[in-house]
């Protein structure tokens, strides 16, 4: 019976037929995140024909000459602030996407996401400590915002890290409790700056509730640099993933060391989150509803399952950018307000779905 499954989760036929469906599962997503972002770019206070918004690309971008005919001004508007936007959406839609596929495999829960291990909190604290205690915006040549978001993430996790590891291993178990602990501590702490704090706690608040208004070419190009490498480590990993929906004595039998396996992806995925949430604020529920959506059209192959939950993110958070654009013209709500609203009835409809499955 292991062997049955064993062969289901990591089983490529000689001549290669899943290899082609996941190249081409994962060309045709690209292409309709491409086709995603170039419709939200257009869109907006000041609606751009889609014609001027693909010349425009091919012309500024990809350097294929095309007499102008578009006003200068929607130039302005896409090159300087609607196609950062979007592609640090999709940037952090990804990331947050790939990193809920990962925490999934890696706690064998189809309910963890990005977050369970204090990422989301850590963060949180690091931005209340910016916004609360009059430090300045700009330091170091650049925004501290996300530094501080950064470093309170990291440092979030690593003290759950820290705390799981026994005797040079990492129990699962153990590390949840110790993220729930770590999470409530950065919660508390944060919630008492608030209180000790000026009233106007709107700044930090639209913060927490995430966005990317604002969002520049140097955030996209600082923030690539973070997220590429430990992405494509998850995507090395995602053979590995599937042994380890295995029990861990048949994942050893098959030659994976265990621990290490546990070590790196748990790194990667929180170096992931981290990066994201310190340029984004903390957006919920795309690392729930990317995984899934995922896992119910091409099953729990994570070799599917890491890759189309990046570009399924990516076209999710870009489209709820779009709305968190345009619902309220002329000003704008937080992302994470417009994530809620979707993914909370999804994951209402996850929890009913698995708990009718085991017979609840």
């Amino acid at each position: 019976m292991v062997y049955d499954t064993f062969k289901k989760l990591i089983y490529v036929n000689k001549n290669g037929v899943n290899q082609f469906q996941i190249f081409k599962r994962i060309f045709l997503g690209l292409l309709s995140v491409l086709i995603v972002g170039l419709v939200a770019s257009s869109l907006g206070a000041v609606n751009i024909p889609i014609s001027d918004t693909l010349a425009i690309v091919l012309n500024k971008i990809f350097g294929v000459y095309i007499k102008t005919t578009w006003p200068e001004v929607s130039e302005n508007i896409l090159i300087n602030l609607r196609f950062p936007r979007v592609i640090l959406a999709g940037i952090v839609g990804a990331a947050l996407s790939i990193s809920g596929a990962a925490y999934q495999g890696l706690f064998r829960n189809p309910l963890a996401d990005p977050y369970l291990i204090g990422s989301a909190s850590g963060a949180g604290l690091g931005a209340a400590i910016v916004f609360l205690t009059g430090l300045p915006l700009l330091a170091f040549g650049g925004g501290l915002l996300p530094i501080a978001a950064f470093v309170g993430s990291i440092s979030a996790v690593t003290l759950a890290y820290l705390i799981g590891r026994r005797q040079g291993v990492l129990g699962v178990s153990t590390l949840i409790l110790a993220g729930v602990a770590v999470s409530s501590l950065a919660g508390a702490i944060t919630s008492l700056l608030m209180i000790k704090s000026d009233p106007n706690l709107r700044p930090l608040m639209s913060w927490l509730l995430g966005g990317f208004s604002g969002s520049r070419w140097i955030d996209v190009f600082i923030l690539l640099p973070y997220i590429l490498p430990p992405m494509f480590i998850l995507i090395l990993y995602s053979r590995t993933l599937n042994i380890l929906q295995l029990s861990e004595l048949h994942a050893q039998t098959l030659g994976v060391n265990i621990n290490r396996t546990k070590t790196i992806v748990l790194l990667a995925a929180s170096l992931v989150t981290a990066s994201a949430v310190a340029f984004s604020g903390v957006i919920g529920f795309v690392g729930l509803v990317g995984p899934h959506v995922v896992r119910m059209i091409w099953g729990p192959d994570y070799r599917h399952l890491i890759p189309m939950s990046a570009i399924l993110g990516a076209g999710f958070l870009i489209i709820a950018d779009l709305g968190a654009r345009v619902i309220a013209i002329p000003g704008e709500l937080p992302v994470g307000i417009i994530t809620a609203f979707f993914g909370a009835p999804f994951f209402i409809y996850v929890l009913r779905t698995n708990n009718r499955q085991q017979g609840m």
